[in-house]
């Protein structure tokens, strides 16, 4: 499926709606280049399940960052800066991928043998400096 976003709040409002389809345990990947809005997408689902994503900002130097809901943990990781697996063992990869908590993983691609077909894909194309396409 496809969504086209005209605005950094529409891609929060679409995340929002986005998070009611989402249940514990699930692992979705975070398609896109620099800037394209995969951070802000993860604020509208924080905004979702937390009610607050003012604070939300990209795990690029610290790979991942917790937050806490009232059903479950979720976890918003970015491999950007990640040279090779082994890094993502030794901070405990799969404890947070088998938690019972939901994972975002922004630059999936560094280590997609981590991944299974069972896994989520959101792709976010930028357009225009408004425009993104959203495919889900």
């Amino acid at each position: 499926m496809k969504y086209i976003s005209e605005s950094e709040k529409d891609t929060i409002k679409f995340a929002e709606e986005y998070a009611k389809t989402l249940k514990k345990g699930d692992i979705i990947l975070l398609y896109g280049d620099l800037g394209s809005g995969k951070t802000v997408f993860v604020k509208g689902i924080l905004q979702y399940f937390v009610g607050d994503s003012k604070d939300v900002t990209s795990p690029t130097f610290t790979i991942v960052n917790e937050y806490n809901s009232d059903k479950f943990n979720i976890y918003h990781f970015d491999f950007y800066r990640v040279q090779n697996v082994n890094e993502l063992y030794n901070i405990g990869i799969e404890e947070y991928l088998y938690s019972g908590g939901i994972c975002f993983i922004e630059w999936p691609e560094r280590a997609e043998e981590l991944f299974d077909k069972n896994c989520k894909t959101i792709k976010i194309t930028k357009m225009n400096d408004n425009q993104r396409l959203i495919e889900y």
